[in-house]
């Protein structure tokens, strides 16, 4: 399963009340460490289809969720099991220290 891409209107219903962990990438166009960290989540979600699903959201055309949950700098990705924030990582990262933050908090 490839990632989705969440809205400000969808995030409720793809993100909170979704049945398996929600990894929720907050981007930009703009940013260049997003671009590197993308490609990994794609591969992320490829491999872990059946524990966790890998939500991209756009700061700019949504900016109400990020606002929401005070992400101040990107590549921001926030966690969400069971509708409630879990854990939050920022800035980019290797695809094994992502690995691992996903494996510890779902």
């Amino acid at each position: 399963m490839a990632t989705i891409n969440t809205t400000d209107e969808k995030f409720d219903e793809q993100v909170l009340k979704n049945e398996k962990p929600v990894l929720v990438d907050f981007w930009a166009e703009w940013c260049g460490p997003c671009k590197m960290v993308g490609p990994i989540l794609e591969e992320i979600s490829d491999e872990m289809s059946n524990d966790i699903v890998i939500a991209k959201h756009n700061i700019d055309s949504e900016p109400n969720a990020p606002t929401k949950y005070g992400v101040r700098g990107i590549p921001t990705m926030l966690l969400f099991k069971g509708g409630e924030l879990k854990a939050t990582k920022v800035g980019a990262t290797p695809k094994s220290d992502i690995v691992s933050f996903i494996k510890e908090n779902i």
